[in-house]
């Protein structure tokens, strides 16, 4: 509970924010504010703040001990690696912080949420365990995926990518990661489809060919996008009847979990940030 000791001493007064390059989108402050209300933090702030790698040592530098954590996106979550004075195994395990705590001594503590998130969104759904899984794509979002699995998944992952550098990379993630990973060709991607559960990592539109591929009776699809939503695929991934978790599951699975780092209140209070961040999307 150092964070509450740490309010007491500002008169009740902490600060968060979200930082990123761009960050105007990022729903981070509407679900960060939508639990301090609902848990009576009246004296806690969330912002946003562009800040680029470049910018980052600054930026951290400048921060007094009324700041209580930050929210971090692309592309900081490895740069501010070096910045800290301890990373979770967690975020070590995939080079990826997207959580800092300040201490109340001042020492800067990075974790990954997102991976835990993961977890707890696909548990949510009702998914604790599968025996094979799919990925599609092999972006940033693919080694948090692939973690995941390394905790759910009892069997081989398939990796869809586009090229060789990536398919060498995803390969290496599972052999650090010690999950059994092969990887395919994006031309095959229909294949996916037919997992006990598939994850969609690619950005928006990248899948939107692969849906007339769904198949009759479809197991559960996450993908991680929520802006436009519902993609193609998870459209008609629903249709079919199939289980779909989507990409503000994870963002509000991920976001609680800061929460409860940062205020040391748990659980945090996932219902109202959820309804926050559904409020947004519809508003936008």
């Amino acid at each position: 509970m150092h964070n509450a000791t740490a309010a007491a001493e500002h008169g009740g007064r902490r600060r968060a924010a979200v930082l990123g390059s761009p960050i105007a989108h990022s729903l981070s402050p509407v679900l960060h504010r939508a639990a301090y209300e609902e848990l009576g933090l009246t004296g806690w702030t969330y912002d946003r703040f562009e800040v680029d790698e470049a910018a980052l040592p600054g930026f951290l530098g400048g921060l007094g001990s009324e700041w209580a954590g930050l929210s971090l996106t692309m592309p900081l979550k490895r740069a501010v690696i070096p910045l800290l004075d301890e990373v979770s195994e967690t975020a070590a395990s995939v080079e990826a912080v997207n959580t800092v705590v300040f201490e109340a001594d001042g020492r800067r503590v990075g974790d990954n949420t997102d991976i835990p998130g993961i977890v707890g969104a696909l548990r949510e759904h009702g998914i604790e365990q599968v025996d094979s899984a799919a990925i599609l794509g092999a972006g940033a979002t693919a080694s948090s995926a692939l973690a995941a699995l390394a905790r759910i998944c009892t069997g081989e992952v398939v990796v869809y990518v586009r090229n060789e550098a990536r398919a060498a990379e995803m390969r290496q993630w599972g052999e650090r990661l010690d999950i059994e990973v092969r990887t395919a060709d994006w031309a095959d991607a229909t294949r996916a489809l037919h997992a006990p559960l598939v994850i969609a990592t690619t950005p928006a539109g990248a899948t939107d060919a692969l849906s007339g591929a769904v198949p009759e009776r479809p197991a559960t699809l996450f993908d991680v996008l929520y802006h436009p939503w519902p993609t193609d695929l998870a459209a008609r991934w629903s249709a079919y009847g199939g289980a779909v978790v989507s990409g503000l599951d994870l963002l509000v699975h991920q976001a609680v979990l800061q929460v409860e780092q940062m205020t040391g209140r748990v659980p945090g209070p996932l219902g109202a940030m959820r309804r926050a961040g559904e409020k947004a999307l519809a508003d936008r």
